[in-house]
């Protein structure tokens, strides 16, 4: 792996999630100038509005003069500050994806629409001259897959045929074929291995596609080896995190008893009082499709491991760092313990002392990436190992 990312998480604002946000887009730059420049920037700032205006701006001075990397990624923060329904909303993320897209040179031939029901996803394939193995890659909740060009041509660069793509719910597959989020993520993934005539594949899913990943694994068997990038057993228990546990029992027996008013009213209460919650759950009710909380908090049960773990009988990466904010440790121990008939289970913890201690190891991409392709290398020499003693 030739590419160099930067390693090191940062002190850039007080709030956990913008400081994750802030530290998440620059570790696909590395430009050091931004740790200062966005410290500065944001300083006493307090409320999404404001935080959108300063990175926009900021995304609009480096654009023009010529640093696109630089200012893609302040149009992204932007970007993922401004609520939903904004008008300047779309604009701004069409705006990002163009730039990454001409900055890394990935030809429109590169870009394809899968077929999928009567709509399609969004699909970017890269392929080396002579691949070793094919690695079919999708995101999260809130990613968009162009974010994650830089780590999908490393990955082509050590020798893999790399698909990139958006499910329902996700980036292009949400805002322009207009497909919400579902849960049988097999589906989606049958249809990207159908379109590119592919079987015997690695299934890579990051951050919420941790989760989706085995649930896709457990239905697929064209799926020979399966990495959960950012472990996830239960969407909705990371969701009602946020919230204290004398709290999180309340939530439940309202989901449970179906009082959807009572639930309503008191997120509407609560997200007043916070931004976090407004554009937490602003956000899910548009990639879910759901015009309620209460309707969303019942569809996020559906986002869980605990059904499928059992059927997963290929060899499996769990990927997780243990100060995650958004996934509790205890979803990591839960998931090795789900699964009870895979051919192989390895989980890699990551810690701050390799400053890879955050979701999706924010602040060590470059070792996230390692391990990954480490943990392929070692497949590939076991099974050429068992194919040498059976001759």
């Amino acid at each position: 792996m030739t590419v160099q990312f930067p390693v090191g998480y940062y002190d850039l604002h007080p709030d956990v999630s913008v400081n994750y946000q802030m530290n998440r887009f620059y570790n696909w730059v590395g430009d050091h100038s931004m740790l200062s420049e966005m410290r500065e920037a944001v300083a006493g700032v307090r409320d999404y509005p404001t935080f959108a205006r300063i990175f926009l701006t900021l995304g609009d001075k480096y654009l023009d003069a010529g640093a696109a990397l630089k200012g893609a990624a302040y149009v992204r923060i932007a970007e993922f500050f401004l609520p939903t329904g904004d008008d300047r909303k779309l604009p701004t993320r069409t705006r990002f994806v163009q730039t990454v897209l001409e900055h890394y040179r990935v030809p429109a031939e590169s870009h394809s629409r899968v077929p999928f029901g009567e709509s399609w996803l969004s699909a970017y394939r890269f392929t080396p001259a002579e691949p070793i193995g094919t690695i079919v890659v999708f995101g999260g909740f809130d990613s968009y897959i162009e974010e994650w060009l830089l780590a999908g041509i490393t990955l082509r660069d050590a020798g893999y045929d790399v698909v990139m793509f958006e499910g329902p719910g996700q980036g292009a597959t949400l805002e322009e074929a207009h497909i919400p989020f579902r849960a049988d993520w097999d589906r989606p993934v049958a249809a990207v291995l159908d379109f590119y005539h592919l079987d015997d594949v690695t299934l890579m899913g990051f951050s919420m596609g941790g989760g989706l990943v085995l649930r896709a694994a457990a239905h697929e068997p064209r799926v020979g080896r399966v990495i959960s990038y950012g472990v996830m057993t239960s969407f909705l228990d990371v969701n009602l995190r946020m919230f204290p546990e004398t709290t999180r029992t309340q939530l439940m027996s309202w989901l449970d008893n179906g009082d959807a008013a009572a639930l309503d009213d008191f997120i509407a209460q609560a997200s007043a009082q916070s931004l976090l919650l407004e554009w937490a759950f602003e956000q899910g009710k548009h990639t879910t499709g759901t015009p309620t909380v209460f309707e969303m908090f019942q569809a996020y049960r559906d986002y869980e491991t605990a059904s499928v773990s059992p059927l997963v009988t290929q060899d499996v990466l769990l990927l997780h760092g243990n100060e995650d904010h958004y996934i509790p440790n205890d979803q990591l121990v839960d998931q090795i313990a789900l699964l009870t008939a895979t051919h192989s289970l390895t989980a890699r913890e990551f810690t701050r002392h390799e400053y890879a201690q955050n979701h999706c190891q924010v602040g060590n991409f470059g070792l996230a990436l390692h391990t990954i392709l480490d943990w392929l290398d070692g497949l590939r020499r076991r099974d050429n190992a068992i194919r040498e003693a059976s001759r």
